[in-house]
């Protein structure tokens, strides 16, 4: 159990760091996503540079951070929980066909499950993200905060409103499934007993490259599903207009931001979840003693998430 609540707080650590660092990236990423001229539903975009400049020019620095509240939160515990339930399940695994060594086809397996488990508890979290990501400078805001597009999200489509984008993201748990297989057969064959950082730098961007490629067209699909400024008839519907208007293109829009969000993003997260993991593990043995390692913890996260929520309150 202990060891749950190592990968647990590791991860929890690896996602608000990275969070932190990448989020106007994240920004970037959104926007292209959803940029489809035809519309005329919102300012048009013509590069990630003329992107970045606009922002830049109506809000300053602090422009690049719109919606980073919902962003903390949710990448913060979507990957401590996907980090603990991904470990417990392959624990269980284990167990259940004895045998310590689990192949490629096990790691899938508990990726896609763990993915699940974290979307099902996530998805209002991220549907607020991309609407606060999408409230253009130019134009008046429809929300004040993460709490307001909830409320309004709730008071007006129910829970459905809260859970828009999600049957993508099921479809998208392959994403997170196909990183965290490889991100282990990589370990596995590739890794020394003793494992460096830039080890666990090296299996991240490759594993995380190799699932962007594959997975990345679903998330443009969802991004558009979550958009409030364009409505659709499901998934088949966007698809169809996005090949009608876009071709193959439409569905790759903001993969150079995504790439150039993910390497650095992965880069973070994987090594403060392997160092924090480590320093955990070591600490549990020196002091076995999980009530002190939990509230030392917990002290130390409570003072961060505050520290990091009072910065931006203000403004977001």
């Amino acid at each position: 159990l202990m060891l749950d609540y190592i990968h647990l707080i590791a991860g929890l650590a690896g996602g608000f760091v990275s969070t932190i660092v990448v989020h106007p990236l994240d920004l970037l990423k959104i926007r292209h996503a959803v940029n489809e001229k035809y519309s005329g539903l919102r300012p048009a975009l013509n590069s990630y540079l003329h992107s970045a400049c606009s922002i830049f020019r109506e809000r300053s620095f602090i422009g690049f951070y719109q919606g980073i509240t919902p962003n903390l939160i949710g990448s913060t515990l979507a990957w401590g929980l996907y980090f603990a339930q991904y470990n417990w399940f392959k624990d269980f695994l284990r167990q259940w066909f004895q045998q310590e060594n689990l192949s490629a086809w096990h790691a899938l397996i508990a990726g896609i499950y763990a993915g699940n488990v974290t979307l099902l508890l996530t998805n209002p979290v991220w549907v607020a993200k991309t609407r606060l990501c999408l409230q253009y400078e130019n134009q008046p805001r429809q929300y004040r905060g993460m709490i307001d597009v909830l409320v309004k999200l709730y008071r007006m489509d129910g829970i459905r409103g809260l859970y828009k984008g999600y049957l993508p993201g099921i479809i998208g748990t392959s994403h997170g499934a196909i990183q965290f297989m490889a991100y282990d057969e990589l370990k596995k064959h590739f890794g020394s007993h003793e494992a460096k950082a830039i080890e666990h730098l090296t299996f991240a961007v490759l594993s995380k490259s190799f699932a962007v490629l594959s997975t990345y067209p679903y998330q443009v699909i969802r991004a558009r599903l979550q958009d409030q400024h364009l409505k659709y008839n499901g998934i088949m519907d966007a698809v169809g207009r996005t090949w009608r208007n876009e071709w193959l293109y439409g569905f790759y829009k903001g993969l150079l931001p995504s790439l150039l969000r993910v390497t650095p993003a992965t880069c973070i997260t994987f090594f403060v979840y392997e160092e924090v993991s480590k320093y955990l593990t070591a600490l549990q043995s020196e002091r076995n003693d999980t009530c002190w390692i939990l509230t030392k913890i917990s002290h130390c996260l409570h003072v961060i998430v505050h520290a990091s929520l009072k910065s931006f309150r203000s403004k977001f």
